[in-house]
């Protein structure tokens, strides 16, 4: 396995869900359980208005369930043993081209990093049943910030983590709010689209159906000191 010792001089921050491991399912599910135990509703859209956002923005603000922090914290927590409970139950795999995309990154001395708005558990035993973990050298999660996406928290503590300045970044998401988070963090974005089509996600710097579409290189251009910044959207 060849590993590279030199730096490209820029990282890699990926999202989770939905960038590198295809969870939708598993999420949509333990939604479903969750309301079915508290004998609760679950708005029309909810999903997709949520994805990317932290429970404690989800429950009060989508749902409409509590808006006790308590009440909140307790719900949140059942939430995610119950997405954990559908993992282990139906398996997860890494989504197509991730893991020629971390081999490409990782041969040409980018480091790479997780911002999601996760729980750290849940990223745990995903990269235990899909082997990834040897690709990351930070993680940051929902337990790690105080501020949930678009506030660009996330991303910027997992850039400080993988010793990158914010503008020399490059973030992999699949949701808007995740995109807006990376502008709002001063980033380069390439949107992969998982959760929505093409044409709706062409804020982006740059947009693919799948990781391993992508070149080094080519991403490396971005931060050539003469480069001009480019919007390539779709």
């Amino acid at each position: 396995m060849k590993t590279s010792t030199r730096s490209a001089g820029w990282a890699a921050l990926f999202d989770w869900d939905g960038v590198i491991i295809d969870s939708r399912t598993h999420h949509e599910e333990s939604w479903e359980r969750l309301a079915r135990d508290l004998r609760a509703s679950l708005p029309a859209g909810h999903f997709l208005r949520g994805f990317g956002r932290k429970n404690d923005f989800i429950i009060p603000e989508i749902l409409g369930w509590t808006r006790d922090p308590e009440q909140i914290r307790t719900i949140s927590l059942r939430k995610e043993e119950l997405y954990r409970d559908v993992v282990n139950e139906r398996g997860l795999d890494a989504l197509p081209g991730v893991h020629t995309w971390l081999e490409r990154l990782r041969d040409a001395g980018v480091r790479c990093a997780i911002g999601s708005s996760t729980h750290r558990a849940n990223i745990d035993l995903s990269l235990e049943l899909i082997g990834l973990k040897e690709f990351f050298s930070a993680i940051v999660t929902a337990e790690d910030v105080t501020k949930g996406k678009p506030d660009p928290e996330v991303f910027l503590a997992a850039a400080e983590r993988a010793g990158s300045a914010p503008s020399r970044c490059v973030v992999f998401e699949d949701a808007h709010v995740g995109i807006a988070t990376a502008r709002a963090g001063g980033m380069r974005v390439v949107a992969v689209a998982t959760t929505h089509p093409r044409e709706e996600l062409s804020e982006a710097d740059q947009v693919v159906d799948r990781l391993d579409e992508l070149h080094v290189d080519e991403l490396s251009a971005w931060f050539c000191r003469h480069l001009l910044p480019v919007s390539r959207g779709t």
